[in-house]
C-alpha cells in the first residue's frame, strides 16, 4: 500500500471491513525509528512482548512487564501516523479477572495511545475480551502458539493437529462472539488456519498459519534478519541486516585499530574558518 492511499489510521472497525476484500498487512514495531519506517505500508503496527527476546535477551516473553510495554509503546507511538497502534498486554496482565484486565488494558491505551490491547487465550478468556469491549477496549484476540502459555502448551510447537482442531476452531468463534475485532492464528496447519478463517466473521491474521489468512504478521526484526537466535519456519527473511551489520561493525573496528578513522574529514579545525 502506498503512502498515499491511507490519509488516516484506521480503526478497528475498518480492519473488520478488511477481511475478504483486502489483505492486512501487520509487523511488530518497539522503537521509533523502526515504526516510522513501517508506517507508510502497514495497516496494523503491534508492539508486541516479543520485544523482551528481540531486544532484552530474555529467554520468552514471560519476563515483560507493564512498564516494558508502556515505555516500549510510547515510542512507537511517537513513529506513527497512517498505522494503527495495537499494544500486547504482557503475561500477568489480565489472566486474574476482567476486572484486572481493564484495568491495565486501560492503563496501556492511555499511557501509549494505543487504539487497542492483544491478548492470548480463546474460550476461557471470552468473557474478558467481552467485558472489555463493552467498556470501550477494542481486543484483538491471539489463539493456537501462545508463547505465553509455552509452558503449558510444551514449548513452541503446532497447534491444532488432529483432534485438537475441533478446539481452536471452537476458541476462534468464542473470542468472535464475544467481540474481538480480529484475530491472530499463530502456528497452525494451513488448512485448518482456512477453515477457521471462513467460519468466523472477524479478520484472521496469521503468522505461521499459511497464505490462507485474511492477513499476516511477522515480527520486524525477523523479517530484516536482525534477530538471529533462531529462525522459525515461517519466517522469510526479506533482508539479512544482521549480517550487513555484523560486517559493518568489523569495518569499523578494523579502521579504528588502523587509525584509518577518524579522517581529516570527520574532525573540527581549531579555528573557525574565515568567510
Amino acid at each position: 500500500m502506498s503512502a498515499t492511499a491511507r490519509k488516516t489510521a484506521p480503526l478497528p472497525d475498518d480492519i473488520r471491513a478488511m477481511k475478504g476484500v483486502t489483505p492486512i498487512v501487520s509487523l511488530t514495531a518497539y522503537t521509533t525509528p523502526m515504526a516510522r519506517m513501517m508506517d507508510a505500508e502497514c495497516d496494523v503496527v503491534l508492539v508486541g512482548d516479543s520485544v523482551g527476546m528481540v531486544l532484552h535477551g530474555l529467554p520468552s516473553t514471560l519476563g515483560v512487564t507493564m512498564e516494558m510495554m508502556i515505555l516500549h509503546g510510547r515510542a512507537v507511538a511517537r513513529g506513527l501516523h497512517k498505522a494503527m497502534l495495537v499494544i500486547d498486554m504482557p503475561f500477568g496482565s489480565y489472566e486474574e479477572s476482567p476486572a484486572q484486565a481493564f484495568r491495565n488494558a486501560a492503563r496501556l491505551m492511555r499511557e501509549t495511545g494505543a487504539v487497542a490491547v492483544k491478548l492470548e487465550g480463546g474460550q476461557h478468556m471470552a468473557q474478558t475480551i467481552a467485558f472489555l469491549v463493552a467498556r470501550g477496549v477494542p481486543v484483538m484476540a491471539h489463539i493456537g502458539l501462545t508463547p505465553q502459555s509455552v509452558n503449558t502448551l510444551g514449548g513452541y510447537k503446532v497447534q491444532g493437529r488432529g483432534a485438537a482442531a475441533e478446539t481452536l476452531l471452537a476458541d476462534a468463534i468464542a473470542v468472535s462472539d464475544a467481540g474481538a475485532f480480529s484475530v491472530v492464528l499463530e502456528k497452525l496447519p494451513a488448512t485448518l488456519a482456512e477453515q477457521i478463517t471462513a467460519a468466523i466473521p472477524i479478520p484472521t491474521i496469521g503468522i505461521g498459519a499459511g497464505a490462507g489468512c485474511d492477513g499476516q504478521i511477522l515480527v520486524v526484526d525477523d523479517m530484516l534478519g536482525l534477530f538471529t537466535a533462531f529462525k522459525p519456519k515461517f519466517v522469510r527473511h526479506y533482508a539479512n541486516l544482521g549480517a550487513e551489520g555484523e560486517a559493518a561493525i568489523a569495518a569499523y573496528a578494523e579502521d579504528v585499530r588502523a587509525r584509518r578513522f577518524p579522517g581529516p574529514e570527520h574532525a573540527f579545525a581549531d579555528k573557525v574558518p574565515e568567510a
